[in-house]
Formats: structure tokens, sequence, C-alpha cells
């Protein structure tokens, strides 16, 4: 029989700094079960007062730009200077079986054995965007044990990396030299939702082609936005294996923050997210009790097998569907799906 879950011992716990208690409350927070939503708002109601202290970074960028040895090499450069880092690696789920290897901890070697440092990988869950479900309550599960620097690192550049920009405070978007037309190789939202590039792996004989690959870029950045007063977005040009140019990318993730300060208010920028957040949640809830119910799931199998022969379009079969939604409102537990 499972142990009950103590949620004011972890409370104690996240609030103290126990490791334990927090990888525990991030996976109450995680879970889908409807028994464990009531007592996840509950952890994230008591402990949200002690969070939003910290810098959050988003980290996307093109397959193989080294993302994780990038995030590896900035989270020690990160706790020499005084910080506590606490990275949230997110890792694609299998459409097929639903695994994922959240390999994340053996490509941050160094980082995993920094006791200032919490490491967290964990599954996409096929939610879109390549960021799990959960991944900003988790960011305030490690703010309130007292991490100030927050790094949510993404599956890779895609359709709804947005998902990334709506809950961090810089999005940062590591890029390779040559990796192809720069217009092509990166779609121009992504170039839009980016606050700092980075061009990696600019060592050695890559060096000369990373500086070529960063002023091409800085040209396709103005392309991108036209507006002489917009802040212009740097593209800078580093070496995540050697430790080269991490100073100066850091340095340009806090100016953007100062920026967001000085134009908008960082708590104005952050209220904004919370907005579209709820929103994200409502819809969410709203899915999940589109299948809560037998009959539903029932009559959602239905109208697949209809739709895939031909006998139905989908427009009838949706508003079907809807209906019986609807009908079903009155009883359905919100609090608990």
């Amino acid at each position: 029989m499972p142990r009950p879950i103590d949620v004011p011992a972890l409370i104690e716990g996240v609030r103290s700094g126990d490791r334990a208690a927090l990888a525990r409350s991030i996976t109450l927070v995680e879970s889908r079960k409807p028994a464990h939503r009531p007592l996840a708002r509950e952890l994230l109601r008591e402990l949200a007062p002690l969070s939003g202290n910290s810098i959050r970074l988003g980290l996307s960028g093109v397959p193989g730009a080294g993302k994780s040895t990038f995030t590896d090499a900035l989270g020690v450069l990160l706790i020499e200077q005084g910080h506590r880092v606490a990275v949230l690696a997110v890792d694609p789920s299998s459409s097929v079986s639903g695994g994922s290897v959240l390999g994340d901890r053996t490509r941050m070697g160094a980082l995993s054995q920094s006791d200032d440092a919490f490491i967290r990988p964990s599954p996409t869950g096929l939610h879109l965007g390549g960021v799990a479900r959960a991944t900003r309550e988790a960011m305030l599960l490690v703010e309130a044990a007292g991490f100030d620097v927050v790094i949510v690192e993404t599956v890779g550049v895609g359709q709804s990396e947005v998902a990334v920009h709506g809950m961090v405070d810089t999005y940062l978007v590591l890029m390779l030299a040559r990796s192809g037309d720069q217009l092509q190789g990166i779609k121009k939202g992504i170039l839009e939702l980016a606050h700092v590039i980075a061009v990696n792996k600019a060592d050695g004989e890559n060096a000369g082609e990373a500086r070529v690959t960063a002023r091409e870029l800085s040209i396709a950045m103005k392309l991108v936005s036209s507006q002489s007063s917009e802040r212009r977005v740097p593209v800078l040009t580093c070496s995540a294996l050697h430790k080269i140019g991490l100073e100066e990318v850091w340095q340009a993730v806090l100016e953007h923050r100062q920026y967001l300060e000085a134009t908008y208010g960082l708590s104005s920028y952050r209220a904004s997210q919370q907005v579209s957040w709820m929103w994200s949640q409502t819809e969410a809830a709203v899915m999940d009790s589109l299948h809560g119910t037998r009959r539903m799931r029932r009559l959602s199998q239905e109208m697949e097998g209809k739709v895939g022969s031909g006998e139905l379009n989908a427009l009838d079969a949706s508003s079907a569907l809807l209906r019986e939604f609807a009908a079903q409102v009155p009883t359905l537990d919100w609090a608990q799906d």
C-alpha cells in the first residue's frame, strides 16, 4: 500500500532546502493522478510566496548545438560566481512507448557533482512544444528551495517552443556555424522569440566560420525586426567545451533582464505570463475532462472510428463530442481533474 503524501512535511523540506523533499514535491506536481492534484495545489499555494526571485533562462537550439554541454559549463561558471543553479531539462517522450531517455545528468557531469546545483530531467509527456506539463510548477518549487538561477533546457527548436518563452525571462537560442541558410535553418517565429543568440562550438578551425555565422545571423535579425527603436538581439560566439565566451553570453542575459525591468517592469512581464498560463491550464483541464469519463472515452473512440472510415465528417463528430461534454459538465469534478 503506498505511503500517504505528507504535504506539510514536503513544504517544510522545500523551505529548508532538502533536496529529497524537493524531488518528491516535483514528482507530486508532475503526477497525472486525480487524487494528487489538490495536494499539488496545496503545496504550490504555500510555497508560491517564496518563489519568483530567480533569473529564469530558457535554452533552446538546433540539433547538435551542444545544449547540455553549454548548460553544464554555464552552470559551473555561475556556481563559481556564488549562484545556486537549478536545471529543468526536458527530454522528448516516445510517441510509441511514451518513454524518455532522461539522460541529461550524464551530459552534465561537472554540474551534477555540485551541492549548489539541482538537475531535474522530465519527460515531455507528448505535450506540444517539448515542455513538460509541470515545468512551470517545478520552476516555482526550485525557486522556493533557494535556487536563484533556473535554466529550462528544452528539446530543441520547434513550432511550439513558444511554451518556453512564456515561462522564462530570457530566451537563449544556440546555433552552429554553417548549419545551413540561417533564415531557413531556424524558423522566423523562433528568431522573433530569441532574446540572445549564441553560436556555439566556436573553437579551433570552427572559430572563423562561427564568427561569419554570427554576422549572418545579425543581418537576419535585422530583417526580422526592422524597427530601430526595438532592442537589438545580440548574436555572440562561444565554446562551451573550451569555456570560451560564456561570461559574455551570461552578461547578455543579465542585460536583457535589465532591459525587461526598465521597459516593462519584471513583475508586470511575469504577470502577463501568468495570465497566459491560466488559460493554458484551463484548456488542459478541459481536454483532460473530455476524456475523463468512460462515456466520453467510448464516444471518442466511436467518433474516431467513424471519421477514420469516412462514415462521418470531422465537423459533425466534433459537434457530437462537444454536445456530450456539455451534458456532462455539471457532473464533472473540476477540482480533481
